[in-house]
């Protein structure tokens, strides 16, 4: 390993280590624009200038050039810090004097380096060049005549997000950075070049001229919109959230965020319940706390437990299902389910549920089979996570399904279970592939099982993963790919239906026919409420989506960004979710709500506190110890070996900007849904 001195200090680096990180590692910190770790080195904005010897008798642009033995490096002397400020004066001739009014400002990587590179006067007298703004569309924001020419968000499109809709036209003086001709950004992950950009060429359109940067209380958190779990910043002021940031966390989501999850707060301001409602001669109204429970607890007064529904929410944290599986144990009713979408999933399984490779994980596999599932809809940070190790090389990629851009180049195999079969049995192509690969995974999809005969596809699905080697005993190559941030934990919590008890579709055609008479509804929107029939209907939740619309009683419940919460993503890691602000008027905590509730009727659970909540969800299930850690899951039998129908395999997300109530009521994802359209990836391949 070659040795090289910084600044006087010598350190040992590993063989192709370029100059700035070898000063990086010496502590040293080397001001940029144009160089980022996760894109390619492009060596543009020659702000990273140091002095190297033996060398040329000039300033080195330290991104780009390798460490080589012995070499003296100096970042601070006088040679260095004359070529930055000469750099520094190049980039601000032509940059307009917009800091007072640029969101960026108190953010900005141009703005801190000319407090330390700057000159209080320009030598030039020409007159600045301006450039026409672009429209990147309903989420990105342009003031072009800012940009830098620094490339990171071409650089970023093309690598990571594997779209290429944004590029260079002209020379020089007259270059600009623009999107294909007559298009806008499609790619769910465009917010992404917001946060790259180190000026203020590129900012928030929803954000835009709200708040400013010093203003917001920040608070770190989890997003709920998939089931990535994907680590976000939250910046509230008073009880208005103002934009969602992404957080770095190597083993999820790296530091991108989906567009999603990014823009889709301001539906937290819209369509919110923040009262207590009673239904009366069909129209809800205004009650009080004691009122709705009173109505409740009515109607519960002698009802056969049998009788008693209940249903988990996609984006129900854990400590309210637990409190909603406690309180229909105490009802003695065994109809309760967490598979909102009816998947046919085994809860006493665990490896049968979750994402067994991790994320992080999909980095180490040779091989890829994906099943029934559309990773750039249902997860876009796992999508890119799979670009990444694709952009590698040796990472043949094979889907049964749809067709759909993906980003990356994709064997389409088939349409449907019929593939499956022909690969357990070794008559399809793919299935050399497969066996060639020393760690091969497999990406199922929920939509996948959560069909009739979805028991039979999981267990087709496990049969492939066995006959292939994807589970060893250094590797575990099944994965289910979820959708809802809620299902993992509802099955680990076993929110599935008890002896005898119904599932959701049960419970649906239960209260249809009379049989069911009342439905709790924790949050549960995806469900036919039509089909209820006469059942009296409890919605908790925070948004007036289609359940509260149908309920005879309606409790406001707490949004993500409102309680202090646990949930579980799809590969089984616990996270928690931290308050940035309190519940909207007189909506609680959801299990702090089921808690006095039980009060009520005279089955009080056994819990006052969230840390006694948390104690009891370690003995529902030792996971819930294992906080930001992953837990192994044994491998089991599971699946219902069957017959398959020969229906093909369909995208279950048919809006990728609108699955749930907080971002159906999202104004920019309606402009997105409006601009761009439904589905992102629907049809075609990745050349």
């Amino acid at each position: 390993m070659p040795k090289v001195t910084v600044d006087g200090v010598e350190i040992e680096v590993a063989p192709g280590t370029t100059i700035l990180q070898a000063c990086e590692q010496a502590g040293k910190e080397i001001p940029r624009f144009c160089y980022h770790e996760r894109l390619s080195i492009a060596g543009n904005c020659r702000m990273c200038l140091v002095e190297v010897s033996p060398g040329p008798p000039k300033p080195a642009a330290s991104c780009a050039m390798p460490v080589a033995e012995g070499q003296q490096i100096k970042t601070d002397s006088p040679m260095v810090k004359k070529a930055r400020r000469g750099v520094m004066e190049m980039l601000l001739i032509n940059h307009p004097l917009d800091c007072p009014i640029c969101d960026q400002g108190g953010e900005c990587d141009l703005q801190d380096q000319a407090l330390f590179y700057g000159f209080d006067r320009s030598r030039f007298a020409e007159n600045k060049r301006a450039v026409k703004d672009k429209d990147f569309g309903p989420l990105v924001k342009t003031e072009m005549t800012r940009c830098i020419h620094c490339t990171r968000c071409v650089r970023f499109a093309t690598e990571v997000a594997g779209v290429e809709e944004i590029g260079a036209t002209g020379r020089g003086e007259d270059m600009e950075i623009t999107t294909t001709i007559g298009r806008i950004l499609t790619s769910e992950l465009s917010g992404n070049i917001i946060d790259l950009c180190p000026v203020g060429a590129l900012t928030s359109k929803p954000f835009a001229f709200t708040a400013r940067p010093w203003e917001l209380r920040k608070t770190e958190s989890i997003d709920v919109l998939d089931a990535v779990g994907s680590n976000i910043r939250v910046d509230a002021r008073g009880s208005e959230v103002m934009r969602v940031l992404p957080r770095l966390n190597e083993d999820i989501n790296e530091e991108w965020l989906s567009d999603k999850s990014r823009f889709a707060y301001d539906g937290l301001k819209r369509q919110r319940l923040d009262r207590v409602y009673v239904r009366d001669s069909g129209k809800l109204r205004e009650a009080s706390w004691d009122e709705a429970f009173t109505r409740i607890a009515e109607r519960i007064k002698g009802l056969d437990g049998r009788r008693i529904a209940a249903i988990a929410g996609d984006l129900a944290d854990c400590e309210s299902m637990l409190a909603l599986r406690d309180l229909m144990a105490a009802l003695e009713s065994p109809n309760v389910d967490c598979r909102q979408d009816g998947a046919k999933l085994d809860g006493r399984v665990r490896a049968s549920y979750i994402f067994n490779t991790t994320i992080a994980g999909i980095e180490a596999a040779d091989a890829a089979l994906i099943v029934g599932a559309n990773p750039r809809t249902e997860a876009a940070i796992i999508n890119a996570r799979v670009r990444k190790r694709w952009l590698q090389g040796g990472f043949p990629v094979g889907v049964i399904g749809t067709p759909a851009d993906l980003t990356y180049r994709a064997q389409n195999l088939g349409a449907g279970p019929r593939t499956l079969t022909d690969l357990v049995e070794g008559r399809h192509d793919f299935a050399h592939v497969l066996e060639a690969a020393e760690r091969p995974m497999i990406i199922l999809g929920s939509g996948a099982v959560a069909r009739p005969d979805g028991g039979a596809v999981l267990a087709a699905a496990r049969a492939v993963a066995e006959r292939f080697g994807a589970v060893k005993n250094d590797w575990n190559g099944f994965n289910l790919l979820q959708r809802a941030s809620s299902r993992v934990g509802g099955l680990d919590l076993g929110l599935t239906p008890g002896i005898g008890g119904r599932d959701v579709a049960g419970i649906v055609a239960g209260a249809a026919a009379g049989d069911i008479g009342l439905v709790w509804l924790l949050g549960a929107d995806e469900i036919p409420m039509d089909s209820l029939g006469s059942a009296f209907v409890v919605y908790q939740g925070h948004h007036g989506d289609v359940g509260a619309h149908r309920a005879d009683v309606v409790l406001p419940g707490a949004a993500y960004t409102e309680k202090n919460a646990t949930y579980v993503n799809t590969e089984g890691r616990v996270q928690r979710a931290n308050a940035a602000h309190f519940p909207l008027g007189a909506a609680r905590e959801d299990w702090a709500i089921l808690r006095a509730f039980s009060t009520v009727i005279g089955k009080t659970l056994p819990y006052n506190t969230l840390a006694q909540v948390r104690a009891r969800l370690i003995m529902a299930n030792p996971v819930f110890a294992a906080v930001d850690g992953i837990v192994p899951a044994p491998w089991q039998d599971f699946g219902t070996a069957g017959a398959m129908t020969e229906a093909p395999f369909i995208d279950p997300i048919g809006n990728f900007y609108m699955t749930d109530p907080i971002s159906r009521a999202s104004v920019a994802m309606a402009r997105c849904t409006e601009m761009i359209g439904a589905g992102r990836g629907a049809t075609g391949t990745h050349g």
